[in-house]
């Protein structure tokens, strides 16, 4: 309607897009173009159980006739490469990509802690998912409670930050710790990285959820995107 009003785009133009909404029927997929509308993000493409031509069908209906950013999560070999030979290239972390990135930073300070290396694969699914809200996170990798001075280390961006992601694996300590620490939002991801009784995520998820530390938020088990979108929402 703003584009019809500033004359950029003719009225027929404009009720061709809206007989399209609110969804699309798109190879076995009804692509959501009304959630950027109610939730300030487009709807994000996950990568397993689609066909690589599945993606390309449905991340090209979303830069079409879309407006904001693109996210595909979770892609493996072939659909990155199909989608990236359709669309262009897109920012790639991880297993995920983003196109059509906003221009516009937003003014927050969001810091991503990881307790191991082994978690970064899901820190880099919640800093780009944080990307595709305009949200330029940090990220603070192995600061883990086995060696709990290279937290101490790094604790001033942290306790300056508006809000954290916290990612760990094992016991999943470093989000009680860091709940501790901090006044902000704290987000927390238990991950599936661990030895014998850590579950493949299960007890720091549980964990978790049993924090002395009040307030801290948990996602599910390697749910980077689902971190991200919490803080997203949080802070936008």
């Amino acid at each position: 309607m703003a584009d019809v009003s500033a004359g950029t785009t003719s009225p027929d133009d404009a009720t061709r897009q809206l007989r399209r909404l609110p969804f699309t029927d798109v190879q076995g997929a009804s692509v959501d173009h009304h959630r950027h509308l109610r939730q300030g993000m487009p709807e994000a493409v996950y990568g397993p159980g689609k066909r690589p031509e599945q993606c390309v069908s449905i991340v090209g209906e979303l830069l079409l006739n879309g407006t904001g950013s693109v996210l595909l999560t979770r892609a493996d070999e072939q659909q990155r490469l199909a989608c990236t030979a359709a669309h262009g290239q897109a920012i790639e972390a991880g297993r995920s990509l983003l196109w059509r990135a906003p221009t516009d930073s937003v003014a927050t300070d969001v810091v991503i802690v990881t307790a191991g290396t082994s978690d970064l694969a899901v820190a880099e699914e919640a800093s780009l998912t944080l990307r595709a809200y305009g949200i330029q996170p940090s990220t603070i990798a192995d600061v883990g409670v086995a060696g709990l001075h290279r937290l101490l280390a790094r604790l001033d961006e942290i306790t300056s930050a508006d809000a954290v992601i916290v990612i760990a694996g094992m016991e999943g300590a470093l989000a009680s710790v860091i709940g501790g620490l901090t006044g902000a939002p704290v987000v927390a991801v238990p991950t599936s990285v661990g030895y014998g009784a850590a579950l493949e995520g299960v007890t720091a998820l549980l964990a978790m959820h049993a924090s002395c530390a009040s307030g801290v938020t948990v996602v599910g088990i390697d749910n980077g995107f689902g971190a991200g979108c919490a803080i997203a929402r949080i802070l936008t």
